[in-house]
């Protein structure tokens, strides 16, 4: 079904009407929470048209009140992450590259809903995700390690890091790896752990520099004091990733 909805646009919301049904006044439970999990799982993948993403993002949006839970079926759980993953597909888009979503995806998708992944959450999470596995650490393992691994393969000596994407169908791979905690191994190529990490940034569920601060960043371009001034006033997280980016970035474009 995730296949066939990837790859066929038309087939897309006649797919999520289906799944809407398939989840109204459906008294079979086991059968309702496995309409929820596809939807889940399919708009991971790839969104609905514009056309009918307001319906669905209307229907979502009514299942999203804990009082939906019903018979042990966390209908609210759901709905929270099909909303979300709505809201980013509908910027995003589907799931880019030649190679259709592989089972490993699959499931590595259906497991993300009750275990968040590293990419498209908040940096609280991703910190929460990894504190049990490095309790001391200040910064995002995802981050630093993405970054080790372009320097380690000479990438601060590579033309068009960062601006050169790397074989996108490589990235997804390697984004399987890195959210199960795995050390790369094997990669030749610096732009695909440089593109993977571009994505990391741009996955954010919030921006790096937030929202509020966006006028004062505009206002403040040519004017080095209030630039401080505003990485002075961001979040502790938020300040300490984005002083190890500015450092990575002058460590790779020195050359």
């Amino acid at each position: 079904v995730v296949v066939r909805g990837w790859s066929n646009q038309g087939l897309r919301d006649e797919l999520y009407i289906q799944l809407c049904r398939q989840t109204t006044e459906n008294f079979r439970y086991d059968s309702l929470e496995r309409g929820w999990e596809l939807m889940a799982i399919c708009l991971a993948f790839f969104p609905p048209t514009p056309r009918f993403h307001t319906y669905l993002e209307g229907y979502i949006y009514r299942h999203m009140d804990p009082l939906n839970d019903t018979k042990g079926v966390a209908i609210s759980s759901y709905a929270k992450y099909c909303y979300r993953k709505l809201m980013k597909a509908a910027l995003t888009g589907a799931k880019k590259g030649l190679q259709k979503p592989s089972l490993e995806e699959i499931h590595h998708a259906r497991n993300a809903i009750f275990s968040p992944s590293m990419f498209g959450s908040s940096l609280e999470e991703v910190m929460a995700l990894q504190k049990e596995r490095y309790p001391d650490r200040q910064l995002p393992w995802v981050q630093t390690r993405l970054s080790e691994e372009v320097l380690g393969l000479n990438g601060d000596q590579t033309e068009g890091i960062f601006r050169v994407p790397g074989d996108i169908d490589e990235v997804n791979a390697l984004k399987l790896q890195v959210d199960q905690w795995k050390i790369p191994t094997g990669l030749e190529d610096p732009h695909i752990p440089a593109s993977l990490l571009k994505l990391w940034y741009r996955e954010l569920e919030d921006p790096l520099i937030p929202h509020e601060f966006y006028e004062e960043c505009i206002s403040s371009y040519d004017n080095p004091e209030a630039a401080v001034n505003v990485v002075l006033g961001l979040p502790h997280i938020n300040k300490l990733v984005l002083c190890y980016l500015i450092r990575f970035l002058q460590v790779t474009h020195s050359q």
